[in-house]
C-alpha cells in the first residue's frame, strides 16, 4: 500500500524532462506544448481543387500596440499561419526558407510542399527526444501548391503532419472545426472569393461574443491562379498576404452573425484569457 501512494505522490515529477515517459506512456512537456498552440489565437486553412486559402485573427496587447504577424511567407509557393509562440515561429519559418532555398539551389526548382513540412517534423520531433531541449511552442498551418495542385498541412509540435481538406488550430478551434465539416463538401468546387468568405464564417466561430472581424484583426493568405487564369501550373499563383483595405470587399461579402445558425461551442480556459495574452504568446 505504502509502494501505491509513493507511484502516486511522484506521478507528477514525470514533467521536468520531455525525454521521460509518465507510467501512461505520456511525454508531458509536448502536452504542455500543445496546450500552447490552444492558447493562441485561432488559424483556419481550407482548400479547393484550384486554391488554397489561410485565414488568421490577429491580436493586440493595446491600443498603442500593433497587431502581432500571424502569416509569414516561405518561398514563392508555401505560406504558414501560426498558432502559439511567435519565436518559436521565426526560428521553424527561418528553417523552413533554407529549405526552400537548398532546393532551388541544388535541383533548380520550387521543394514539393510535403517535403518542407516533413523537414520541420522531423527538426520539430528531435526536440522531443534529446535531452536539454524543449519541444517547439507553436502550430502551422501550411498551404503550398505544386505539381499536384494545391495543398494545406497541419504541424503540431509533437512533430506530426498531416494533410486536410480543412483545418483550424489555436483558441477556441474547435467551433471553427464544426463550420468547416458542416461545409467541407463545397470547398472543392469552389471560387477563391466563396472559398475566403467560407473561411470567414468559420474563422468568425472562434470569436467571443462582443467580438468582430475587421481590417485591423484578419489577415488572409492565397496561393493558386490569379483571376481568370486557366491552367493552375502554368499561371504560377504566389502566395500573398492581404491585409488592411485589401480584405473588406470580402469581410462585406459574410453574411450577418445573428442569421448564421450557432456552432458548438468549445468549453475551454482561453475564454477568460481572451486577448490578454501574455506578450510571448502568439497574438
Amino acid at each position: 500500500m505504502v509502494g501505491v501512494k509513493s507511484i502516486v505522490a511522484t506521478r507528477n515529477t514525470y514533467d521536468s524532462d520531455n525525454t521521460v515517459f509518465s507510467p501512461q506512456g505520456r511525454l508531458h512537456q509536448v502536452e504542455y506544448a500543445l496546450e500552447a498552440v490552444k492558447q493562441g489565437s485561432a488559424a483556419v486553412g481550407l482548400r479547393s481543387k484550384t486554391h488554397a486559402v489561410l485565414l488568421a485573427l490577429k491580436r493586440s496587447t493595446g491600443e498603442l500596440a500593433s497587431y502581432q504577424q500571424k502569416m509569414f511567407r516561405i518561398d514563392d509557393h508555401v505560406g504558414i499561419a501560426i498558432a502559439g509562440l511567435t519565436s518559436d515561429a521565426r526560428v521553424l519559418s527561418n528553417f523552413m526558407r533554407q529549405q526552400a532555398m537548398s532546393s532551388r539551389m541544388i535541383f533548380n526548382r520550387p521543394s514539393p510542399v510535403n517535403r518542407l513540412v516533413s523537414a520541420i517534423a522531423d527538426k520539430a520531433q528531435v526536440n522531443t527526444q534529446e535531452y536539454g531541449r524543449r519541444p517547439y511552442g507553436v502550430g502551422f498551418l501550411v498551404i503550398g501548391q505544386d505539381e499536384t495542385g494545391p495543398h494545406l498541412y497541419e504541424f503540431s509540435p509533437s512533430g506530426t503532419a498531416y494533410e486536410y481538406f480543412a483545418m483550424s488550430i489555436g483558441a477556441r478551434s474547435q467551433s471553427a472545426k464544426t463550420y468547416l465539416e458542416r461545409h467541407y463538401e463545397e470547398f472543392m468546387d469552389c471560387t477563391v472569393e466563396k472559398l475566403i468568405t467560407h473561411g470567414l464564417h468559420a474563422l468568425r466561430e472562434t470569436l467571443q461574443q462582443d467580438k468582430e472581424l475587421t481590417i485591423l484583426n484578419t489577415s488572409i493568405g492565397i496561393v493558386g491562379p490569379p483571376a481568370g487564369s486557366e491552367s493552375y501550373v502554368k499561371a504560377g499563383g504566389a502566395f500573398r498576404i492581404l491585409e488592411g483595405e485589401p480584405i473588406q470587399v470580402f469581410l462585406d461579402t459574410m453574411t450577418p452573425k445573428e442569421s448564421v445558425a450557432p456552432a458548438i461551442v468549445e468549453p475551454d480556459s482561453e475564454d477568460e484569457g481572451g486577448d490578454g495574452d501574455v506578450q510571448m504568446s502568439d497574438a
